[in-house]
């Protein structure tokens, strides 16, 4: 058991407990570790999924098997194809790490391997027919990340022990996101042979999901799209509901940013036909703003209110969803309405707002770092 964070200064109020900040660095280092190794884990598990030439005789068993290898110091597979093959090739080097850390981080990484696997395998042969499948998907590839990283941020004692253990609301951070990138990835997915956009929706649209990219289907794509959209927005009260019991700076930081990006996402998507035609990307000033403002749960509040209101702006009268849209919409706006105690940046001190924005930067230089990590461990491995 790790003993109790202590807070380096009354002045930092997302801290708790009482102590040095030597203890503070170490708590933060050895989460920060223990998530790294967590990220290049699953990397080397979804490497094994995503290898088609893999036989499903030989996949299924190394899906269900994979938490074991953690502890299996010389177990590596080199006969794979994909691109991040060197995950697998130098796994003892990970999984070494992996043992290295402390045993209850060990315990997290590895219940979320073996209910990841047991997933994955699941969907190998299984397409997303209904909603409720696509719940169930963005939870074994995306949810139990979330679940994983929350019981990880309660471990350290970076945060108190209900993050960790409500799971429900750690979920939906995860599915969040996950419908986000599905939604926004429609046209990259179709170009790779991959469909995530359930059956049970689309199908009430179009014969198939590729007559989407057709211009003379624009019309019924966008409604499709307005519903999707509509599905993912019922996951924000949750997702503000995560972010209000956070206390540590960094880790608020780490997980609002994502959020706020993704609302951002969806309200440039929504309505947008250029989904069907290209990538839908929030412009470099605006995502650099975001990330200057998502330093507090009020901040990000008002951030989600802005762009609820740019969704609800632009809903169609004639839109089959437009009445759902608008009592989810409803529903958020009660829950992030703008208050007088929110602080804008504008009112920081010139000091406040350097380490506001230092922090920020480094979070999301973080989580970018993270998406390519593994690229740069094969280029290190080959050099």
């Amino acid at each position: 058991k790790l003993p109790a964070f202590p807070c380096p200064s009354p002045e930092q109020p997302c801290c708790k407990g009482s102590g040095t900040l030597s203890h503070v660095l170490h708590f933060s280092f050895s989460c920060s570790h223990a998530v790294c190794i967590f990220y290049l884990v699953l990397r080397a598990l979804d490497t094994i999924e995503d290898d088609m030439t893999i036989s499903l005789e030989t996949k299924v068993p190394m899906l269900h098997e994979f938490h074991s290898y953690l502890y299996q110091p010389e177990w590596r597979y080199t006969e794979s194809k994909e691109k991040d093959k060197q995950v697998l090739e130098d796994f003892p080097t990970i999984s070494l790490e992996f043992r290295n850390l402390a045993e209850v981080y060990q315990d997290v990484i590895t219940d979320i391997c073996r209910k990841m696997g047991v997933g994955m395998a699941e969907y190998l042969e299984k397409k997303v027919n209904s909603v409720q499948d696509l719940d169930k998907y963005c939870h074994y590839v995306a949810g139990l990340v979330g679940i994983g990283l929350s019981r990880l941020f309660s471990a350290s004692e970076l945060e108190d022990p209900i993050v960790g253990q409500d799971t429900e609301l750690a979920n939906s951070m995860g599915l969040f996101l996950q419908k986000t990138n599905i939604i926004r990835d429609y046209l990259q997915d179709q170009l790779e042979g991959r469909e995530f956009w359930p059956r049970e929706v689309w199908s009430r649209y179009a014969k198939k999901l590729s007559d989407f990219a057709k211009p003379e289907n624009a019309d019924v794509a966008v409604q499709c799209l307005n519903e999707l959209i509509t599905n993912a927005l019922h996951h924000v009260p949750d997702v503000l509901k995560y972010l209000s019991r956070l206390k540590n700076q960094s880790v608020f930081n780490f997980c609002a940013i994502p959020q706020a990006m993704a609302i951002a996402t969806l309200a440039a998507c929504y309505n947008n036909k250029q989904v069907f035609r290209g990538v839908v990307k929030i412009r470099k000033g605006q995502a650099v703003t975001v990330m200057m403002d998502a330093t507090n749960v009020q901040a990000v509040k008002a951030i989600i209110y802005q762009y609820v209101e740019e969704i609800y702006q632009k809903i169609p009268s004639t839109d089959p969803s437009s009445n759902k849209t608008q009592q989810i919409i409803a529903t958020v706006r009660t829950m992030s309405l703008p208050s007088s105690t929110i602080v804008s940046r504008n009112h920081y001190s010139p000091i406040y707002l350097s380490c506001a924005m230092l922090l920020a930067a480094l979070s999301w230089q973080y989580l970018s770092a993270m998406s390519k990590a593994s690229e740069e461990y094969i280029q290190a491995g080959e050099n």
